[in-house]
């Protein structure tokens, strides 16, 4: 007999209580990407205590579990990230980070949590389950290389038919959920230009070659990019996230660095705007007799769902939310590394409804005052455990 999907969402509703005290938990000792030490330790003890195979430092701090069904049939993997983010906590909650400077802006305490009651439950109904789940809990999603690469490489797909993964996210309101075929999230690559001229005495001008207008002129034409290189049909962005240069008012600056990054769908765009950076840069610093070295770090790639596993999404998630707030989602320019699992099988990566408007939680992703409502972590849930649940029923034995 299948396992029943209606039985465990109640599970999963009475379980709500428990879950809130988990993330909230989880949200106030945050640890930043690839330090995730006692966070994955939390999550690989909470596992064993569900009766759960685990393996824990997978690719570095990766947790992955497995749910051996006692019925034979396909293998489903899930995953949730760990990580935290280098941001002050400036919320006003009983839940606040205790950790100065360090802080889950990103919704990730929530994934994790998601995940952990949907091991919890569906490890209870190991007797009828038809198949196998694999439970990924990952390290390093917020900071490149990622930790998806190095989990992979350590196995954590081994014998994996096909994997799902859910952000909460704030922008879209709670009830509702959102995914698309195809590429949905960018590639994410970062550059840093360092540029060197010749320092001086400010009331001196003429006698330096001043670094900090060499880089003002650069992050200027650099908006020629987007807006004159690039075909318009295509997405692209590129975005300067700091120039650093200079300490005083007086001193001519002998150098900067400007770090930021770019985001694209199509590998030739994202092969042309890295050539025609450098070119941008090398041509506007040689007007101004400064010189210029471009680090470029080749980020994540785009994720690219699964068009069958999108089509499952479309019409499981109605048994979730309902019809009326499922909807498919334009393309996002933000980066996530679940794409290197979707390069390997198939799958789809999904957004789940986080914001409420009426409760003040309108702050988006990254933000020093980002949180969910944590009703949010039940939909995640249910949606992930349906999912596995429709692959399973449609590819058993």
């Amino acid at each position: 007999m299948m396992l029943d999907i209606e039985q465990m969402k109640i599970q999963l509703d009475d379980n709500y209580a428990e879950m809130v005290q988990m993330r909230r938990y989880l949200h106030q000792n945050p640890e930043l990407s690839f330090h995730e030490y006692k966070t994955a330790a939390f999550v690989a003890d909470t596992l064993r205590g569900y009766g759960l195979e685990v393996r824990t430092q997978v690719g570095g701090n990766g947790v992955v579990a497995k749910l051996q069904g006692e019925l034979p049939g396909p293998t489903v993997a899930l995953r949730a990230d760990m990580d935290a983010l280098p941001i002050q906590d400036e919320k006003k909650c009983e839940y606040t980070s205790k950790v100065p400077g360090v802080m889950h802006a990103c919704g990730h305490d929530g994934h994790t949590t998601s995940l952990l009651f949907v091991a919890k439950v569906m490890s209870a109904h190991r007797a009828t389950l038809q198949g196998n789940i694999v439970f990924i809990f990952q390290h390093g999603e917020e900071l490149s290389p990622g930790g998806a690469v190095s989990m992979i490489a350590d196995g954590a797909l081994e014998e994996v038919d096909v994997i799902y993964g859910v952000h909460l996210w704030s922008p879209v309101p709670l009830g509702q959920v959102t995914s698309r075929p195809g590429a949905f999230m960018a590639a994410a690559d970062e550059f840093t230009f360092h540029i060197h001229g010749k320092g001086g005495h400010g009331g001196l001008p003429h006698q330096t070659v001043d670094t900090i207008v060499v880089g003002s002129h650069l992050v200027v034409n650099l908006q020629s990019l987007v807006a004159r290189n690039v075909d318009p049909t295509q997405s692209c962005v590129v975005s300067i996230g700091s120039f650093l240069g200079g300490g005083a008012f007086n001193v001519i600056a002998e150098k900067v660095s400007i770090n930021g990054t770019t985001r694209t769908f199509d590998p030739q765009v994202r092969l042309y705007v890295k050539e025609r950076l450098k070119q941008i840069a090398e041509a506007t610093c040689q007007m101004f007799g400064a010189t210029c070295e471009l680090e470029y770090i080749d980020g994540y790639p785009p994720v690219v769902n699964d068009g069958s596993e999108t089509d499952r999404f479309m019409r499981v998630s109605e048994s979730v939310v309902g019809s009326d707030n499922v909807h498919t989602s334009e393309q996002n320019m933000a980066g996530e590394d679940f794409s290197y699992y979707l390069q390997k099988i198939p799958g789809c990566y999904m957004f789940v409804g986080a914001g409420n408007v009426e409760q003040g939680i309108i702050h988006p992703h990254h933000h020093p005052k980002f949180d969910i409502d944590e009703r949010s972590m039940l939909v995640s849930a249910k949606l992930l455990m349906s999912m596995a649940m429709d692959y399973i029923e449609h590819h058993r034995a």
